[in-house]
C-alpha cells in the first residue's frame, strides 16, 4: 500500500469519526428537546386532573409555559435547536442507515426518513413560536382543521379513517415495544448500574406504553370522525388526555396517563445519555 493510499484512507477515517460525532451531539441534543416537551405535556396534564391547569396539555402549552419563564425564549431557540437536531439525526439514519442490526434495510430507513419529517415539523412549529409567528396553534385546533380539509376530498373519509387506523396500530406497535423492552438493544446498558438501569426499565416501559395508548386513543377519535363526517370529533393531544378524565375511573385515570408522560420524558433524557447512535 502507497502513501497516497495511506493518507486517504486516514482523511476518510477522521472525516467519519468527525461525522459521527456530530450525529451523536445532535441525537443527544434532539433526544433531551424531546425529554423536556413530554415532562411538560404530563406535568400539565397532572395540574388538569387536580383541576388547577390553565394551559392547553400539548406542545403549545409545553412552549407558553416555557416562554413564561425567565429567559424563557432563550430556552425556546434552545429547544428548537435540539428538535432540528433530532430531525438531522433521523435524516442521517435515513441516508446512510442506522447503527444495530438491520440498520441499513429499507423499512427502518423509511421509517428514520417519516420520523425525520415528523420532527422536522415539530421543529418548525417550536421554532415558530419562539420567533413569533404563531407557531403555538393548539393541537386540537390543528386535528380538527386537517380533519376538515381533508374530509372535503374525493374519498376524504376513507384518507381519515385510514389514517385513524394507522394511527391506532402505531400506538400499539409503540406500547408493546415498550413492555417488550425493545429499546435495550439501543441502548449501553453495560454503562448503567443496577439502580440506573432499574430507572431507565420503569420510565421506559411505563412511560412508552402510555404514549402508545395516548397515540391509540387519539387515532380511535380520528376514525369516529371519519365514520360521522364529523371533523369536531378528531382530537389533538390536550382533549385525547382530557378524555381521560370523563371515563368513570374519573380524573385519576388522567393522572395516571400524566404520570406516564412525565416517565416518557425522564426516558427520552435517559436516552440522551446512553443511546447507541
Amino acid at each position: 500500500m502507497n502513501a497516497d493510499a495511506v493518507a486517504r484512507g486516514g482523511r476518510f477515517r477522521v472525516r467519519r469519526a468527525a461525522t459521527g460525532s456530530a450525529t451523536e451531539t445532535a441525537a443527544k441534543a434532539g433526544l433531551a428537546a424531546r425529554g423536556v416537551i413530554y415532562l411538560l405535556v404530563g406535568v400539565l396534564a397532572l395540574q388538569i386532573a387536580f383541576g388547577e391547569g390553565h394551559r392547553q396539555a400539548d406542545r403549545s402549552g409545553a412552549l407558553e409555559e416555557i416562554a413564561a419563564q425567565p429567559f424563557g425564549a432563550t430556552l425556546l431557540w434552545i429547544l428548537g435547536a435540539g428538535l432540528v437536531g433530532m430531525a438531522l439525526w433521523r435524516l442521517s439514519e435515513a441516508v446512510f442507515g442506522a447503527v444495530g442490526e438491520n440498520g441499513r434495510s429499507w423499512r427502518k430507513r423509511l421509517m428514520s426518513a417519516a420520523r425525520c419529517v415528523f420532527y422536522a415539523f415539530v421543529a418548525y412549529s417550536v421554532l415558530s413560536f419562539a420567533a413569533g409567528s404563531g407557531g403555538g396553534k393548539s393541537s386540537d385546533k390543528q386535528s380538527r382543521d386537517v380533519t376538515a380539509r381533508v374530509l372535503e376530498m374525493p374519498g376524504g373519509q376513507w384518507i381519515v379513517g385510514a389514517g385513524g387506523v394507522g394511527i391506532v396500530c402505531a400506538g400499539v406497535w409503540i406500547a408493546v415495544r415498550a413492555v417488550m423492552r425493545k429499546y435495550h438493544k439501543h441502548m449501553k446498558l453495560g454503562e448503567m448500574s443496577r439502580t440506573t438501569r432499574r430507572v431507565v426499565d420503569i420510565s421506559g416501559v411505563g412511560g412508552g406504553a402510555t404514549r402508545g395508548v395516548v397515540f391509540a386513543v387519539a387515532g380511535v377519535f380520528a376514525v369516529r370522525a371519519a365514520v360521522a363526517y364529523e371533523p369536531d370529533k378528531a382530537k389533538g393531544l390536550d382533549d385525547t388526555l382530557r378524555s381521560f378524565a370523563e371515563t368513570p375511573v374519573g380524573p385519576w385515570l388522567l393522572a395516571c396517563v400524566a404520570a406516564g408522560l412525565v416517565l416518557f420524558g425522564v426516558f427520552s433524557f435517559a436516552m440522551a445519555r446512553w443511546r447507541r447512535v
